[in-house]
């Protein structure tokens, strides 16, 4: 159980402005807090992210983070699937193991899971309850996420889950989640997103990225585009911690098949000293997953041999049973709508290419909406080359584009015509209307969106 250490600051009682009864009201107060996923500008620095900040509310917590072996997960794209998937292994090793994973697409409880199972609405609310008094107590007043990532490690360290699978949120140096001291590190695809906070080029990104590094922690990455590869290499070196790559350092590799009883499919092998992965099925849709699941398989490797109990055929069959909403999700099959959260230039061409691999279709409709503050020219120009009719519309972020905006950058920037909607109901509408039995309908853009499609068609 964690116990808060309490300073002279913190005795007495607290009066809350927003009374925490129910699920409802712990809601409330959450989304009260100062909210930068939901904000266009944010200021990158040591004042708006401040670690310090995290370190001074999980003290007086109790510090349950460090009673916690964790895995911890940066990149800029597959974060969410890696973790996913390696959560999955583990947990079919017979493990206890929590998830922290961001965003969510329908219910926030989704962030925070062990074993598969979300928080309970109980017991959120009972954890508001009990930070919600320290939080009030702190003269530099934490952050939503701040708070939601404290709230995860109480809970994980409470119910004394064996392991954690961390997901950064934004970057990686002063992410809320790099408090740990991780078992080891993963590294996902890094690429251009999020450029008003981490930098405008790969090399600035990756430098962010590798502010999760820590000495003695052994690190794994997928293969890095060159400018981004090395500045890694050289912020490992500083840090002391020793750095591999799979394809290079970690024999991995992988091909497409497909054939008539399997469906097509990617296959990979990944091998160690210790570990043979040989031609395993990769449980998620896409040539870009088949890196993710290399990276997964490398860190239960890396696992074992830090002494994990790691049982090859469980983890395999865990794998096997890997389902990820929001990624090439099929919502409906008539008409035909996947969903996925693609939100950048590299993730919506490797969504084009996976659907062109996976999915039989004579035509497809994207319905499309964004960030404003997104790469949305890199994307648009990714939809362009798969899509056969576009219309453009936004989910009620407040971070959304307006549709009009978009089709008049399509327009400019692809010399094609689109249509708009101004929310996701009239897109479908439009969409269905338009599409025979043997087309498709994607929709994509952003997780937001996604969210509000599962929301509507009832999933």
């Amino acid at each position: 159980m964690v116990t808060a250490t309490r300073s002279k600051a913190s005795q007495g009682k607290s009066s809350l402005k927003v009374p925490i009864r129910s699920y409802n009201s712990a809601l409330k107060y959450l989304f009260a807090r100062t909210d930068y996923e939901r904000m266009v500008r944010v200021r990158y620095n040591q004042d708006t992210f401040s670690l310090a900040r995290m370190r001074t509310l999980l003290k007086w917590l109790g510090n349950p983070h460090k009673s916690l072996r964790c895995i911890h997960i940066a990149g800029t794209k597959g974060k969410g699937s890696t973790a996913t998937m390696l959560a999955e292994m583990l947990q079919a090793c017979g493990h206890k193991v929590g998830l922290y994973t961001s965003p969510h697409l329908v219910d926030i409880r989704e962030r925070i899971c062990i074993n598969g199972d979300m928080i309970t609405q109980i017991g959120l609310t009972r954890l508001v309850k009990r930070a919600a008094p320290y939080v009030e107590r702190m003269v530099n007043t934490p952050t939503f996420f701040e708070i939601f990532t404290a709230l995860a490690f109480m809970h994980f360290a409470e119910t004394g889950v064996d392991l954690v699978v961390l997901e950064t949120g934004l970057g990686g140096r002063l992410d809320s989640t790099n408090v740990v001291k991780p078992l080891v590190v993963g590294l996902t695809s890094i690429s251009i997103d999020h450029t008003h906070q981490l930098g405008t080029t790969l090399a600035a990104i990756a430098g962010e990225k590798a502010g999760v590094f820590k000495s003695g922690v052994p690190a794994v990455s997928v293969p890095q585009d060159p400018a981004a590869k090395s500045v890694l290499q050289a912020a490992a070196k500083r840090a002391n911690a020793e750095l591999l790559f799979t394809g290079e350092d970690v024999h991995f590799s992988s091909r497409f098949e497909s054939s008539r009883d399997t469906g097509p499919m990617t296959r990979i092998c990944l091998t160690t000293e210790q570990s043979q992965f040989e031609h395993l099925p990769v449980p998620l849709m896409g040539e870009h997953q088949a890196i993710n699941c290399g990276l997964a398989l490398a860190l239960l490797d890396q696992l074992k041999s830090q002494g994990v109990e790691i049982d090859d055929s469980a983890a395999i069959k865990g794998l096997s049973r890997v389902v990820l909403p929001g990624r090439m999700e099929m919502l409906q099959e008539s008409p035909r709508v996947l969903a996925d959260g693609a939100h950048n230039a590299a993730s919506m061409e490797a969504l084009m290419r996976a659907i062109g691999q996976y999915i039989p279709y004579d035509s497809m409709v994207v319905i499309f909406g964004c960030s404003v503050d997104k790469d949305i020219t890199g994307m648009l120009e990714q939809i362009a080359r798969g899509a056969d009719k576009v219309i453009f519309t936004s989910s009620d972020s407040p971070r959304a584009a307006q549709p009009k905006d978009l089709a008049e950058q399509y327009e400019e920037v692809c010399a094609r015509a689109s249509q708009v909607a101004d929310d996701l109901k009239g897109a479908l509408q439009i969409a269905s209307s338009a599409v025979s039995r043997e087309d498709i309908i994607c929709v994509t853009g952003s997780f937001y969106l996604v969210g509000d499609a599962k929301k509507l068609l009832g999933n």
